[in-house]
């Protein structure tokens, strides 16, 4: 099965976040809500760490994690490797 290439909020310009996939009008990455996946947190949990995302913003954060999981897990694991001790 081909990964998606149209997603409803997920855009990715390479003027905006280094080129990184983001959330559409935000400047919130997908790796920044996948590192928090990847810690465990619930959606719920991540909804209340990123203020103003909807359930379906991260749902398709998660979505394009599944799609492209080499390519967002890797900038996720850096970015969690950052904030521990």
């Amino acid at each position: 099965m081909e990964p998606a290439l149209d997603y409803r909020y997920i855009r990715v310009f390479n003027e905006i976040r280094g080129g990184k996939p983001y959330i559409d009008g935000t400047r919130i990455a997908v790796h920044d809500v996948v590192a928090y996946h990847l810690l465990g947190c619930s959606v719920a949990e991540i909804e209340n760490r990123f203020e103003g995302l909807s359930r379906s913003q991260i749902y398709e954060c998660l979505a394009y994690y599944e799609d492209h999981r080499e390519e967002v897990e890797r900038l996720a694991l850096a970015q969690t490797a950052e904030t521990q001790p």
